[in-house]
């Protein structure tokens, strides 16, 4: 089989591992007769596999018992809607630090559900090149809570602290950050996260939510965009992504097999070096974040010229990777490199880089 290192943001590479084990029992799951993706989320055989992915989740990451894992759909982007449907019931003010594209976006979607929305902080007139500093922040402690991005997967920049919001709950979107290293669940109100770029499959989005935040929600509410009504059905209240979810089992299995979330950030820590310790050596590319903010999961960085970014593109492809172009918003290059990237992948890409450079100065 060809080798192909694919640097895609996501849908992202899967660990080789749990395809071939998913593929082991594709037709066939445990002898029961059937495939995962053909039997009733009501059964036995379902219930037993969404159990054990939601105790994984608890074990992996460490939740405490007062925290729920929810199991819904319509990705990430979905909750920038649900976060405010549901968690502005009480007083009405939420702060927003924008960091990148999705923050934005997530600001923009929750001043459609509160009058009384602020943008706590931002980095947008330096092109969202670093992480705002706590004293930067204008922060509300009468917030229903505070919404950050984590992991600015589109910028290539990355939260290294928590703000200090005076007891107003955190809630993190961690789509392209989740479980690449340990973290304290209890620093957060909310974490969610859209499955494809750590976890699984798209189709699937993880919302860990601390239970004193599950309360009523703005009237007019839909019945599938209720925290409530999800966490009251164990996230059954409609046939959830059975396949993602079986699939996230098997990620976690292996991710508790090999080390826990301990060794996964040892292992990206070492790949994200080896990329930024070249970027760092040269000035035929050009990084995107200052140092201290850069994502160990997105590296940006790009040439002199568009044209020069679009032929490393073409020549990268040719020799065996793939998605390696910049997003749409702010262009030049990207390279993902999330869990189940192996390090000879990051190698292999530097090896090229380097090539190329010499090529092309």
């Amino acid at each position: 089989m060809k080798t192909l290192y694919n640097f895609s943001a996501g849908p992202s590479v899967l660990p080789k591992e749990v395809l071939l084990d998913a593929q082991k029992n594709l037709i066939d799951y445990e002898g029961c007769g059937m495939s995962v993706m053909e039997m009733s989320h009501r059964s036995k055989e379902y219930d037993d596999i969404i159990k054990k992915t939601e105790e994984l989740f608890h074990t992996v990451m460490g939740i405490p018992d007062n925290y729920k894992v929810l199991f819904l759909q319509g990705g990430a982007t979905q909750q920038f809607a649900m976060v405010p449907m549901n968690l502005l019931s009480k007083k009405g003010k939420a702060d927003y630090i924008v960091t990148g594209v999705f923050s934005g976006s997530a600001y923009k979607e929750a001043q459609l559900f509160g009058k009384q929305i602020s943008l706590a902080g931002t980095t947008k007139e330096e092109n969202f090149k670093r992480i705002p500093d706590q004293n930067e922040l204008k922060l509300d402690p009468g917030a229903d809570y505070l919404h950050i991005c984590e992991n600015n997967t589109i910028i290539g920049s990355k939260w290294k602290y928590l703000p200090d919001t005076r007891g107003v709950p955190i809630v993190s979107d961690m789509s392209s950050c989740i479980l690449s290293e340990p973290i304290d669940v209890t620093k957060y109100g909310i974490i969610y996260a859209g499955a494809q770029k750590n976890i699984a499959p798209a189709g699937l989005t993880v919302v860990i939510i601390r239970k004193d935040l599950i309360y009523d929600p703005l009237p007019g509410t839909p019945t599938m965009l209720n925290y409530s009504i999800q966490a009251e059905n164990d996230s059954m209240k409609n046939t959830p992504p059975c396949w993602p979810i079986y699939i996230s089992k098997l990620v976690l299995e292996l991710i508790q097999k090999v080390g826990g979330l301990a060794e996964m950030k040892k292992r990206n820590e070492v790949k994200a070096k080896i990329l930024y310790d070249y970027l760092d050596t040269t000035d035929f590319y050009k990084t995107h974040v200052v140092p201290k903010d850069r994502s160990m999961m997105n590296v940006t960085f790009r040439t002199a010229s568009d044209e020069l970014d679009g032929k490393f593109v073409s020549e990268s492809k040719a020799a065996g990777m793939s998605n390696l172009k910049g997003h749409k918003q702010v262009g030049g290059l990207r390279a993902s490199i999330y869990n189940a990237m192996p390090k000879e992948g990051v190698e292999y890409l530097v090896g090229f880089m380097k090539m190329f450079e010499k090529e092309n100065r």
